[in-house]
């Protein structure tokens, strides 16, 4: 196990949940933090904490909700439709999400002393949001370690899984029931399996049918 303290992104969705299993198996101490940027589902914010709280982690909570004010979107408004159109991108998508959040998370890390910054994003079964990029994440890093003069790690576990290679390291982590039945990744605030019809849920489906068909396969259920 890692002696260093790490500090994990967290919404209480599948990913970054899976994210603090894996953190707590790999370092000594690990805290999260989540961010209220005005998300139209307060119950983003009540099932991080309560994920945080069963799993005796420190969680933060920060104000980010000029955000909302900044990049108008369809997590934040009621008035705008969850929407993917081809070659645009997901009205879900919110300017500076990730940019933001991972740099106010650098500033927190900082002051409880943690070197390392978990978050789940991903490159590979992803919405195409730029922010979500492993380029972009590299160049950040670089970015907080100069403004700073600290040593981050910008740690992306799941960058280049798919989302039933994710559903397979939450079972690897032992955390395959948890994440399934505790997590909140509907874009419509349905805690576990989701509406089954926003393009998050559809994503997450996708993944559990490809890897339980493949657990089938493989004769393990």
């Amino acid at each position: 196990m890692n002696k260093e303290k790490a500090i994990v992104v967290f919404s209480g969705g599948q990913d970054s949940t899976t994210c603090l299993f894996w953190a707590k198996e790999r370092f000594a101490e690990v805290e999260a933090v989540t961010f209220n940027y005005g998300q139209r589902h307060r119950l983003e914010l009540e099932v991080a904490a309560s994920i945080a709280k069963e799993q005796n982690i420190k969680h933060h909570v920060l104000d980010m909700s000029l955000l909302s004010q900044l990049a108008p979107n369809a997590l934040t408004r009621d008035d705008i439709a969850i929407e993917e159109k081809a070659g645009l991108l997901p009205t879900t998508f919110v300017d500076g999400r990730n940019l933001l959040f991972l740099s106010f998370a650098a500033v927190l890390a900082k002051q409880i002393g943690a070197k390392h910054i978990v978050t789940g994003v991903c490159e590979t079964d992803f919405s195409g949001y730029p922010d979500c990029r492993d380029i972009f994440i590299k160049s950040l890093n670089v970015t907080l370690n100069l403004s700073m003069d600290y040593m981050f790690v910008i740690d992306t576990p799941l960058m280049w899984l798919t989302k039933a290679e994710t559903w397979q390291l939450a079972d690897e982590l032992g955390a395959f029931d948890y994440v399934r039945e505790r997590t909140l990744t509907c874009y419509n605030g349905v805690i576990a399996d989701g509406c089954g019809e926003c393009p998050a849920c559809r994503l997450r489906a996708k993944g559990l049918q490809e890897y339980m068909d493949k657990k089938s396969g493989a004769g393990q259920i």
